[in-house]
């Protein structure tokens, strides 16, 4: 386990980011879930992830980014991921994912596409 996890939160343009680093697992998944959920309770129209920090995650963990996708559509909204390390990129190739979200190569990419 990456004992460096750590999640910081900033809202740029009225646009919560939520910054992930280290390894979102079984372990610290419910942490992000928890963390996601206050930004879809209130209703926030666009949520964007920045997994820029992120050196592995696990089913667990997109389990939690899909969920946090659907309840955020489901008010309309949309969540916006932020990817730049190709290891992160090819399980998101894999599992077909890229059709599913918006991704970024950077923060500003994700809330300029606002």
């Amino acid at each position: 386990m990456d004992l460096t996890f750590e999640i910081t939160e900033q809202v740029t343009g009225g646009v919560p980011v939520v910054s992930v680093a280290g390894e979102i697992d079984v372990a610290t998944a419910p942490t992000l879930r928890d963390h996601l959920a206050v930004h879809e309770e209130a209703g926030a129209g666009v949520v964007v992830v920045d997994l820029l920090g992120v050196s592995f995650l696990d089913s667990t963990a997109l389990g939690v980014l899909v969920g946090s996708f659907k309840r955020i559509r489901e008010s309309g909204g949309d969540l916006k991921l932020v990817i730049a390390e190709p290891r992160i990129l090819k399980v998101f190739e894999i599992t077909d994912l890229v059709r599913v979200f918006s991704i970024f190569s950077t923060v500003g990419e994700a809330l300029q596409d606002e």
